[in-house]
């Protein structure tokens, strides 16, 4: 079995960029994807538009080229694709890896294909697998989604969304301008302080309008098959309801740093335990690079300012 110098768990920007800085400092490497190239975002609604120019969404100053300076979910699949094939990348996809167990000086990755043995393991795995949950009854109904792609699909519904942050926003407006029936619930007071600064006007005209429904400070209490439970300041209400997108944020795979030894701290944060000068977690050779360092503070970290790490972890295990 072949021993790599470096295995890298997790195929979006962030691990190919540190496949590329490892390519480049001459060590032996691979990436392992669980899904296609750049997983999490081709999971992304099929009409994003991301938040950063497409020159923060760079890696390894290779020219992102967008029609609009702000690229769309496709235009971004385009770019990291291109990256990975023009550099002939060493990447398994849809490999999902099971278990990484350290013995010694030497790590054993177990995937539900094969094992590799590695010197050094990267985890570059992102939050966007796992939802945050209601934990309410009827959050398993076939109605209710975590995660949302194309409004022509809820045409003529009525739909629930709930969150205040972009991807719910997004959502609401886009639903609503295919005909859907929108109903915003949010936990706070208003919509999120970080929505697009060119979107957050639209939803707040449409709310203020009445063409967008709205419950502040609400919290959802129960999803039946045609209707919403909702707290109200003004107390219990119902109202008809076809279809939820509760559009709450996701979260990183908690468990499997704990499995690797990853300390996190005691507290709603859960910050996992790295240097920072590093990226070195407590467990010696083991790295984090990514939006996995932020723990739950998922608004922390992007790519454009955590394409870094790659260089980071590289100059790193060349100098061990």
């Amino acid at each position: 079995m072949k021993k790599f110098d470096v295995v890298i768990v997790g195929g979006g920007p962030i691990g190919i960029a540190c496949g590329l800085e490892a390519k480049k400092k001459g060590l032996s490497y691979l990436i392992i994807e669980k899904g296609p190239i750049v997983n999490s975002l081709f999971h992304y609604p099929s009409n994003m538009q991301f938040f950063s120019s497409s020159e923060k969404l760079e890696i390894d100053e290779i020219p992102f080229i967008s029609k609009e300076p702000k690229p769309k979910r496709d235009e971004a699949l385009e770019y990291y694709r291109r990256i990975v094939t023009s550099n002939h990348l060493n990447i398994h996809l849809f490999e999902k890896v099971q278990s990484v167990i350290k013995s010694d000086s030497t790590f054993e990755i177990t995937t539900n294909k094969k094992s590799y043995t590695a010197t050094n393991v990267v985890i570059a795995t992102g939050f966007y697998d796992l939802p945050n949950t209601l934990n309410i009854p009827g959050e398993d109904l076939e109605k209710v989604k975590h995660y949302y792609d194309n409004p022509h699909y809820y045409a003529q519904q009525k739909v629930a969304v709930i969150g205040a942050s972009n991807s719910a926003i997004d959502a609401a407006l886009e639903c609503y301008r295919k005909g859907a029936e929108v109903t915003l619930i949010i936990r706070g007071s208003e919509v999120g302080q970080r929505v697009k600064y060119w979107v957050r006007p639209d939803i707040i005209n449409r709310i203020e309008e009445g063409s967008i429904k709205v419950f502040y400070n609400a919290t959802l209490k129960e999803i039946k098959h045609t209707e919403l439970v909702i707290d109200t300041p003004e107390g219990v209400t119902t109202i008809e309801n076809d279809f939820v997108l509760a559009l709450t944020g996701y979260k990183p795979n908690f468990e499997f740093l704990e499995q690797l030894g990853v300390s996190l701290s005691n507290d709603e944060k859960r910050l996992p335990n790295y240097d920072q000068e590093t990226m070195e977690t407590n467990v010696p050779n083991l790295f984090l690079a990514g939006v996995i360092c932020g723990g739950m503070e998922t608004h922390k970290w992007f790519i454009e300012n955590s394409r870094i790490h790659a260089k980071m972890i590289m100059d790193t295990i060349l100098k061990k």
